[in-house]
């Protein structure tokens, strides 16, 4: 997936670092939601976001070609935030232990 999102989607409006970091599938595989983690300015995030989920029909088509199922999963997009949570928690631990050599 990861590999068919920046070789074969060819807009700009995707932001070069853009990865998929999971993807949950429905017990049925009828459903998978896409998990991807975006680096860029806010308004890049958006851009890229809606620029994947305007691609979902192509993207599900490409996949339908390469996997042997009955039927191609619905795809759905998510932004994983877990990068930027743990750089928060990193920072957040960093300033407390900065506290405590000031004391």
């Amino acid at each position: 997936m990861g590999r068919l999102i920046a070789r074969e989607i060819k807009d700009p409006r995707i932001a070069a670092l853009t990865s998929v970091t999971g993807v949950d599938l429905s017990r049925d595989l009828r459903h998978a939601t896409v998990y991807v983690s975006i680096y860029g300015s806010e308004a890049e995030k958006n851009e890229s976001m809606q620029t994947l989920k305007r691609a979902t029909g192509f993207i599900r088509r490409e996949i339908g070609k390469n996997i042997r199922l009955r039927y191609t999963p619905e795809i759905s997009f998510a932004e994983d935030r877990s990068m930027e949570y743990g750089a928060h928690i990193d920072r957040v631990l960093k300033s407390l232990d900065e506290d405590d050599r000031r004391e």
